[in-house]
């Protein structure tokens, strides 16, 4: 308690040797006082209030992850990618449960997901999926794909963009996103979440957190729900609600994010804030495939063809982005590239030495976790996943 008084004396000018009994306004205006101090303290160099982060998995491991399709892990596929796991460092499986198209990839038995009717039985049994997992020791994560869905946004289409035709928009490769400033979305998404949840996976991984690439071209001409809110904070909003109605059930919330917006002020046009995301969750994932970046990135012509210097420079910026949160940043583990870009010009075959360039790139940068994705599930062989 003097210390408290101490402080709070102090804060009204200073500590007399004889002070003055405080007024009830002068305690009121001084605690009022000690209060902002606080959040202001708790703010990063950008003035965004910061929450404090307990990890719900603490004992989970440094995760060496794969992705794997619903077909992968619900066929017989399954059977190679843990026969990897058991002959490498790897531990860890990233599983489609709400796929890219928006399809639920198991039978759920959830009535609020069920009357959607947005479920494809893929992985026939997640029950004893998860318990054929657990039998090899790895760690199991739910990859929830959120805004774009194209099963969704066909069904309803007061929950996606709508063209002047009465249409609902598609990209240019036929896909559909639904609307992230509709609450009924969030709630969907989580509920499928706190499904996976308790299947026993033991994190949700949360993909496509934004609107379509290129919105801001199309965003006043299509017909959608809206308010005053910019892209950037509906989408942090998402992440935050997610975070806050699953972390009583114990997993981890992660949000993959595109590399670039860790090298950019803000990507405004599809609503990914780097910062901003990245205070809610408990691991950040950049996509920082080499790949994705174009001519001059990092001081490369061609990133693609320079798996270090790529994933170096993308690291560097993205410890960069995250010093304003101080010791809330997020566990930082990327997505690295175990495919052939061959659509790059300039592009290189991608093997055993181009995987582990890249994972020396992240070792260098003090990242010891992270993620490799093939979207067809074959993955390199001989690749050593703990360079020294």
């Amino acid at each position: 308690m003097e210390s408290i008084v101490a402080v709070l004396l102090l804060l009204l000018g200073g500590a007399a040797q004889t002070p003055a009994e405080p007024t009830l306004d002068e305690w009121l205006l001084a605690t009022e006082q000690a209060r902002q101090a606080a959040i202001e303290a708790e703010r990063g160099s950008s003035g965004i209030p910061l929450i404090e982060k307990e990890d719900p998995q603490p004992d989970a491991p440094a995760v060496k992850g794969l992705y794997a399709t619903a077909h992968s892990a619900g066929g017989a596929r399954l059977e190679s990618l843990l026969a990897l796991i058991d002959a490498t460092e790897l531990n860890s499986l990233v599983i489609d449960v709400k796929d890219d198209y928006g399809y639920i990839t198991y039978p759920t038995e959830d009535p609020a997901l069920l009357e959607r009717n947005t479920v494809k039985s893929i992985i026939k049994d997640p029950s004893a999926l998860l318990a054929r997992l657990a039998e090899h020791e790895v760690y199991p994560i739910a990859r929830v794909v959120v805004f774009k869905d194209s099963v969704l946004a066909e069904k309803r289409p007061d929950l996606s963009y709508v063209q002047a035709d009465g249409t609902v928009w598609k990209n240019g490769r036929g896909e559909s996103f639904v609307n992230p400033y509709l609450k009924e979305v969030w709630e969907y998404n989580v509920q499928v979440a706190k499904d996976a949840a308790k299947l026993g996976f033991k994190e949700i991984q949360f993909d496509y957190v934004r609107f379509p690439e290129g919105f801001e071209k199309k965003a006043d001409i299509l017909s959608y729900a809206r308010d005053e809110r910019k892209r950037i904070e509906v989408v942090a909003d998402f992440v935050k609600y997610a975070r806050e109605e699953l972390s009583p059930l114990g997993v981890r919330v992660s949000v993959d994010i595109f590399g670039y917006a860790a090298s950019v002020p803000a990507a405004e046009g599809i609503g990914q804030d780097f910062e901003l995301i990245s205070k809610y969750v408990d691991v950040i994932s950049p996509m920082v495939y080499p790949s994705h970046y174009s001519t001059g990135w990092f001081g490369s012509k061609v990133p693609d063809a320079a798996p270090y210097a790529t994933i170096d420079g993308a690291m560097k910026d993205t410890f960069k982005k995250l010093e304003p949160l101080g010791p809330f940043q997020p566990v930082v583990r990327p997505w690295i590239q175990d495919f052939t870009a061959s659509w790059v010009k300039g592009y290189i075959k991608y093997g055993k030495r181009e995987v582990e360039e890249q994972i020396r790139a992240l070792k260098d940068n003090g990242i010891e976790e992270f993620m490799l994705w093939n979207a067809v599930n074959r993955y390199t062989e001989g690749v050593n996943y703990d360079l020294e």
